[in-house]
């Protein structure tokens, strides 16, 4: 019998936002598995009496991310973890952005203002900042050239925290076309949802976001398709991913564009696509199988 940790966060005193946690639970043990939900954080957890850890609901991670890749490194010696401590370490730095255009796939242009560096912000279009580390809009806004001061005050909050600042023309396809998430498992398109936008104008970076506004079901364009599998394929250790999700805006041209890549614990929206079901399933049974 196969034991399965789901890797999770605790929220304490606020209850868990992962109302997919307990129905993969469920479904997991009536498949035949044993299966655990186990915060990545809890010092008493056997990592190793495990045949698969699979992270799930990590979300309190780009708040500890030196502590949180730590843990992936320790708990990928321990036992097969899904994804592997190599692209956990690579993804929770959204420098990744700049390996992708790299290699050649369409992404949002994207410029990165370490601390230390001159608050270079653009004065001639609408634009956004945001962490390099960082989940769920977490210190990100929008602003036009004329809220210059406002920007630059952000940028020195991030940077007296350390935190590397992304600078990214604000796409605002998104205002009419949404963002899509193109969500892969086991290999294989699972299947895609598509959002309204999340940064509204005059709110403030510290301020409360809806991580997942008007979120739907919806069907990607061959496209779209094309350019997230050329995303994955960039990935260092790609054939190793159990779990992707890739997150699409148009560009100016049209065409789609990669806005962020999600290897780390992307929320899965099984409560939207519960047909979906089944195939996670069926694909972490066959991981924990290959970790034994």
């Amino acid at each position: 019998m196969p034991r399965v940790a789901l890797v999770t966060y605790d929220p304490r005193p606020e209850p868990s936002r992962d109302a997919d946690l307990p129905v993969l639970l469920r479904a997991l043990r009536e498949a035949g598995a044993e299966a655990d939900a186990v915060c990545w954080d809890d010092a008493e957890a056997d990592w190793a009496a495990y045949d698969l850890a699979v992270i799930r609901s990590t979300w309190d991670y780009s708040w500890r991310a030196a502590e949180f890749a730590a843990w992936a490194e320790r708990c990928g010696k321990a036992t097969r973890l899904a994804n592997p401590a190599g692209v956990v370490r690579w993804n929770t730095d959204k420098r990744y952005v700049g390996d992708l255009a790299a290699a050649g796939v369409p992404v949002v242009p994207t410029r990165y203002l370490a601390p230390g560096d001159p608050a270079d912000l653009p004065d001639d279009h609408e634009y956004v900042v945001k962490p390099t580390s960082g989940a769920g809009a977490r210190y990100a806004a929008r602003y036009t050239p004329g809220q210059h001061e406002t920007a630059v005050r952000h940028l020195a909050r991030m940077h007296a925290e350390g935190l590397t600042a992304m600078i990214q023309p604000y796409m605002r396809s998104i205002d009419t076309g949404g963002e899509r998430a193109l969500q892969f498992f086991g290999g294989r398109l699972l299947h895609a949802s598509r959002k309204r936008a999340v940064l509204s104008p005059g709110t403030a970076f510290d301020a409360d976001k809806v991580a997942h506004p008007g979120l739907e079901r919806w069907t990607p364009a061959a496209a779209e398709l094309a350019v997230a599998r050329d995303a994955l394929a960039a990935v260092p250790d790609a054939p190793e991913l159990l779990y992707a999700r890739v997150d699409l805006v148009d560009g100016e041209d049209g065409a789609p564009r990669v806005m962020e890549l999600e290897l780390v614990e992307p929320n899965l929206f099984l409560f939207l696509h519960p047909a979906s079901l089944p195939a996670v399933v069926t694909a972490i049974l066959t991981a924990a199988a290959q970790g034994r």
